[in-house]
C-alpha cells in the first residue's frame, strides 16, 4: 500500500503509487500511524539522491524518525522549496552557495539559506504558501508556474502539466505575459545558471515528443461523434 510521502510542486504531501526520482526530507512530519501531521517542523528542507553510500532506509516512515519524501524530479523538489543536500549532493550544494553569495551578501551558510527559503515558501503570519509574479518570458527551464490553476513546468516554448506519474498536457508558453510563479525566487535564480545536477533534473516524460495528430478525415468520412468518459518507493 502506498505511503503518504510523495510531494507535489506546491509542497503538498500526497499518497500515490508512482515512484519518484529524487529523495528528500524536512524532518519528522508524520505521526506513529504514518499520517502527515506537520509540514513545517523545521526550516531545513533538502533534496537528495535516491542512493548514496549503500545506505538503506527501512522501514520507511518509522515512528519518531524523519519522514522520507519523494519527488518526481529535481524541478519538482525546487518548486516545493527543497534545496540540494550538502552531503550526498555536495557539488550541487556548493554551486547553490556560490549563487547565494551573489543574491544574498552576508547571508552565508546552510542556516541562512534555509531561513531565506522558508521566508520565500510561506507567509510568516498566515503560514500559507507564498508565490510571486514574474514575466513568463524571463523564466528559466525547470520553473513551475500556475496555468489554469494547475502547476505547469516551463520548458522551452512550452508549459507542461505536472502529474505524479509525469508530465502530460502541453501548451505554448504565452509571449509577453506574467505568471504566478510557484518555485521560490532564489531557486529560480539557481535554475537560470548552467549546471548538471547529481539527481534527475526532469522526469523522462518532459522530453517525450507529443503524439502527432492524425490527419483530418474528409468531412464525409468522419465517424459519428459520441460522448465518452475516461475513467515504488514505499
Amino acid at each position: 500500500m502506498p505511503l503518504q510521502n510523495r510531494v507535489t510542486p506546491l509542497g503538498e504531501v500526497i499518497t500515490t503509487p508512482e515512484r519518484g526520482l529524487v529523495y528528500a526530507n524536512r524532518g519528522c512530519i508524520h505521526d506513529p500511524n504514518g499520517r502527515i501531521r506537520d509540514r513545517y517542523p523545521t526550516r531545513r528542507w533538502i533534496a537528495c539522491r535516491l542512493e548514496f553510500h549503500d545506505r538503506r532506509r527501512h522501514p520507511l516512515m518509522a515512528p519518531g524518525k524523519f519522514t522520507e519524501l519523494f519527488f518526481l524530479d529535481e524541478a519538482t523538489a525546487l518548486a516545493a522549496g527543497h534545496r540540494p543536500c550538502g552531503e550526498c549532493r555536495c557539488r550541487d550544494y556548493e554551486h547553490l552557495t556560490t549563487i547565494w553569495a551573489e543574491l544574498h551578501p552576508g547571508r552565508q551558510g546552510s542556516d541562512a539559506i534555509d531561513e531565506q527559503l522558508d521566508a520565500e515558501r510561506r507567509d510568516p503570519r498566515t503560514k500559507q504558501r507564498r508565490f510571486h509574479e514574474a514575466p513568463t518570458d524571463d523564466l528559466p527551464d525547470g520553473t513551475f508556474v500556475f496555468h489554469e490553476s494547475e502547476p505547469y513546468l516551463v520548458l522551452g516554448p512550452e508549459l507542461l502539466r505536472w502529474s505524479p506519474a509525469g508530465y502530460t498536457a502541453r501548451v505554448s508558453r504565452p509571449d509577453g505575459a506574467r505568471a504566478t510563479v510557484i518555485t521560490p525566487p532564489s531557486l529560480v535564480e539557481l535554475l537560470a545558471t548552467d549546471r548538471t545536477p547529481l539527481v534527475p533534473f526532469l522526469h523522462p516524460s518532459a522530453t517525450v515528443a507529443p503524439d502527432p495528430q492524425p490527419p483530418t478525415a474528409p468531412l464525409g468520412d468522419r465517424p459519428a461523434r459520441s460522448a465518452t468518459l475516461n475513467s515504488d518507493l514505499t
